[in-house]
């Protein structure tokens, strides 16, 4: 076990008492910090001094921020903890229902809410004002979400604004979500007591038991088979957030006995495609997605959606897309490579599955509209095409696999590329 040499802080004591209390808030807002962080911390501004807020910030950012979407909550953990005299004011106003009005950036809004509950801790909130003014300037829309039980309003969070006892929570409800399918008529056949099929080969052996004579007919019917569920969650930068979420849900279809499926085959992609369907069989879904992360190198990085969908082709396309396979397919299909190639590889996917059911996030925007050249090119080639930013939008996946007419949001979109196909460069870099 490392020892530290005794630091020579300030006689009040108040610089590590105040480090201490930031860490929990640290801790509280979802950041992995312990003691031991906590020394870390104090030697490493004792070594760098703390003259300058800004050596400051940079000194403890090295010491607690292990992962790149962790800056941003501890910035606003910081920018609130550390001598900002209206961080209170900020916070309470942060816990107060949602106001609709102005449109902030997601994640710096996620993150804000995160720093105030952990800084607040069981603080009491401000109850909202019971009218507003008539001659305001603005008119904006209060969000009664209040009035509804947290879970009904669980279940249409977005996963991005979610705070992290909502992010608990949510886990819970996917543990609890199921997949259901229904069975695949086979080519084979099997014994039946009576059907519309007579079965002449069990008729004729019985017949030579009496020289011949047919003393009754025999009946078949078709046995049944549960077809195989394959995921490819794309874990790029962009799909972080969302992506967690998904294999959450992804482990308790996995690991939920009597729903149907043959098996579970998971893959993750960013820059490069990742088998993690062993990791998932794990009961405990802490250690499966731990496992799971260690092995997928490129979790929040780039993405390259063509090439990845080429090497599962190549290398597992064979192996698991037998027997009726179902695909789910989830990324925001924002590629920088070679449309081309994306069009052609998930053309090839869509041939080789029973049906390619494509979930992407970005849907959850009213305007949406396919600009992006990468959803421009895999668009015509997949079945169905939904939302997956929330638990409701999870829990329709079971009505669009159970409809094999269900194509989503496809025609709409498939419309708006008629009316506009955007095939200039411009254009299609707007859509990003």
């Amino acid at each position: 076990m490392a020892t530290y040499p005794d630091l020579p802080l300030p006689e009040d004591g108040k610089l590590a008492e105040n480090i201490t209390h930031f860490a929990r808030a640290l801790r509280k807002s979802g950041l992995p910090v312990g003691p031991g962080r906590v020394i870390d911390a104090l030697r490493a501004v004792e070594a760098a001094g703390f003259t300058r807020r800004e050596d400051f910030f940079h000194t403890l950012q090295a010491v607690f921020v292990s992962r790149p979407e962790e800056r941003t909550v501890f910035a606003q953990v910081f920018r609130l903890f550390w001598r900002d005299p209206r961080y209170l004011e900020q916070m309470m106003s942060l816990m107060l229902p949602q106001i609709r009005g102005v449109q902030e950036d997601r994640a710096a809004q996620a993150a804000e809410k995160r720093a105030a509950e952990a800084l607040l801790g069981d603080a009491p909130r401000p109850e909202p004002p019971e009218a507003l003014p008539e001659d305001g300037p603005e008119k904006v829309e209060v969000d009664a979400s209040a009035t509804f039980s947290a879970e009904e309003r669980l279940r249409t969070l977005d996963f991005e604004q979610m705070s992290t006892a909502e992010i608990a929570a949510a886990k819970r409800m996917l543990a609890r979500l199921s997949l259901p399918v229904a069975p695949l008529p086979s080519r084979r056949s099997q014994p039946a007591g009576t059907g519309a099929s007579i079965d002449m080969r069990r008729t004729l052996r019985a017949s030579l038991r009496r020289g011949g004579e047919i003393a009754a007919l025999a009946h078949k019917t078709p046995r049944t088979r549960w077809p195989n569920l394959i995921v490819l969650c794309d874990i790029s930068g962009s799909m972080a957030d969302y992506s967690r979420m998904v294999l959450h849900f992804v482990h308790a279809v996995a690991n939920r006995k009597g729903q149907g499926w043959a098996r579970v085959h998971a893959f993750t992609f960013g820059t490069r495609l990742t088998n993690i369907t062993r990791h998932l069989r794990a009961r405990d879904v802490d250690a499966a997605l731990k496992s799971a992360g260690a092995q997928a190198q490129d979790w929040s990085g780039g993405t390259r959606i063509g090439a990845s969908l080429h090497a599962f082709n190549r290398d597992w396309g064979r192996r698991v897309l037998g027997q009726g396979a179902v695909v789910l397919l989830i990324t925001d299909g924002l590629d920088r490579d070679d449309s081309g190639q994306l069009a052609r590889e998930v053309e090839r996917l869509h041939l080789s599955c029973r049906r390619l059911i494509w979930i992407n996030p970005l849907l959850r925007w009213t305007g949406f509209a396919p600009r992006a050249a990468g959803i421009r090119a895999m668009l015509p080639h997949v079945d169905c095409f939904r939302a997956g930013h929330s638990i409701a939008s999870l829990e329709a996946l079971g009505q669009a696999i159970a409809a094999a007419g269900d194509a989503g949001e496809k025609p709409r979109l498939l419309r708006l590329v008629a009316a506009e196909p955007w095939q200039t460069p411009a254009g299609a870099m707007a859509g990003r």
